[in-house]
């Protein structure tokens, strides 16, 4: 298609590297999303043991994911999907389950609140039951180039977080768990559906924060591979959808966009603030197709005091590595805060170019006081009092200079570089 042609035309893709490649053939059609992939795995099960222990269980998902990192290594080999026929119990399979019993006792973020958010009578920090609101889903074209393309990024805002950044730019939806409409993943599939059918490049899971949704987005990502095409809503749903689709013009729905070898196929994208358990990390390994984590803070004191996030520096540089170790597909998010170089800043960049230095950097400059940090606000919070202001011009250029100097792969993202 002439659409694809010019998303893989787009000269930055010269200037991210390899790092992203996979994510690139998936959004043009010529690789199956991951979850294809783990929709073919076998579980090495035959059915999910509700009466057994959830640590068997993940064991059982690892050494599963093994099989499902040879069949994607044999697929990029030149084996054809059409070759392999659907185990009886898949690891997509054995994915929805574990999240659903996950979520009886939930340890979907590092805060491990073990809250049975399926009761709901008791809630941790994310504030959620089992309900997941959607506030918007649009083409997102004001995400970096490699993910809004030429037809936007399929973004999916879910509400609620498991921080409290009082800067938060969607304040109104993170803080706000009733913000939004309440979709199961059927219905978040019927969303993507529509979105990659519109030329999406991507389905870009976001909040708030997407990790405390997961039995959600697992659903959703389950659907996709097992209803496929046959997700084209009815009117009724249709009409349920669009209650919170928030594109300003309409777009043409082409089915080649999404169709690989007669299967629905759209990489996955997860926009996340990286404080995930180890759980959740191992269970989104075979379904995420390119990472896009949040690395707010340095070793400091400055996540509790901003955020109210402890362990937030040796939780996400802990991830960070784990996703690293596995090769996947990762850009790395930075947000340049006012009086924030030398605690955040600095740290976060020095700590990137001695574990991670080829992964492609957006060191951001869209900071805006917002929110608790707006001291015009009612809500202002007094603890944000160094971050009431935009970054001067020098704190911008010193960060980039820095980063420059550190050799980082960052000009390509952060300033588009086509």
């Amino acid at each position: 298609m002439q659409a694809f042609s010019r998303f893989n035309s787009l000269g930055i893709w010269e200037g991210v590297g390899k790092r992203l490649d996979w994510y690139r053939r998936v959004s043009v059609n010529s690789m199956p999303a991951r979850y294809l992939i783990a929709h073919y795995t076998d579980s090495g099960l035959s059915g999910y043991d509700e009466a057994g222990d959830i640590d068997s269980s993940l064991d059982a998902y690892k050494r599963a994911t093994l099989s499902f990192l040879d069949l994607k290594e044999a697929i990029q080999d030149g084996q054809s999907i059409d070759t392999l026929e659907k185990p009886e119990y898949s690891l997509l399979d054995l994915a929805k389950d574990i999240t659903h019993r996950m979520l009886r006792s939930c340890i979907f973020c590092r805060w491990r609140c073990n809250v049975d958010r399926a009761e709901g009578k008791k809630l941790g920090t994310c504030m959620l039951t089992d309900e997941s609101r959607v506030s918007s889903f649009f083409h997102h074209t004001g995400e970096e180039l490699v993910f809004r393309g030429t037809h936007g990024s399929g973004t999916i805002f879910f509400t609620s977080c498991n921080m409290r950044c009082l800067f938060c730019q969607n304040a109104d939806i993170s803080r706000d768990r009733f913000n939004g409409i309440p979709y199961s993943g059927e219905d978040v599939a019927r969303m993507i559906y529509l979105l990659k059918n519109e030329g999406c490049h991507n389905v870009n899971y976001v909040g708030g924060e997407p990790s405390i949704h997961l039995h959600t987005i697992v659903d959703s990502i389950w659907h996709l591979a097992n209803t496929g095409f046959d997700l084209e809503p009815s009117a009724d749903k249709m009409q349920s959808i669009l209650r919170v689709k928030n594109d300003y013009f309409p777009y043409t729905e082409d089915r080649r966009y999404s169709d690989y070898r007669g299967l629905f196929n759209i990489p996955v994208l997860f926009n996340t603030n990286m404080f995930l358990s180890d759980e959740a990390m191992t269970i989104l390994r075979p379904l995420v197709d390119i990472w896009l984590p949040d690395f707010k803070f340095g070793p400091s004191g400055c996540a509790v005091r901003l955020s109210r996030t402890p362990w937030y520096y040796e939780t996400v540089t802990s991830n960070l590595e784990t996703v690293n170790g596995w090769g996947d597909d990762i850009m790395i998010r930075h947000l340049i805060m006012p009086n924030h170089v030398e605690c955040c800043t600095k740290p976060v960049l020095k700590w990137i170019s001695d574990k991670m230095p080829d992964v492609p950097v957006n060191i951001m400059a869209q900071y805006r006081p917002v929110a608790f940090a707006d001291p015009s606000s009612p809500r202002f919070d007094r603890r944000a009092s160094d971050i009431t202001r935009r970054p001067y011009e020098r704190e911008l250029s010193e960060s980039w200079e820095y980063a420059e100097n550190l050799g980082l792969n960052f000009r390509s993202a952060t300033f588009d570089e086509d």
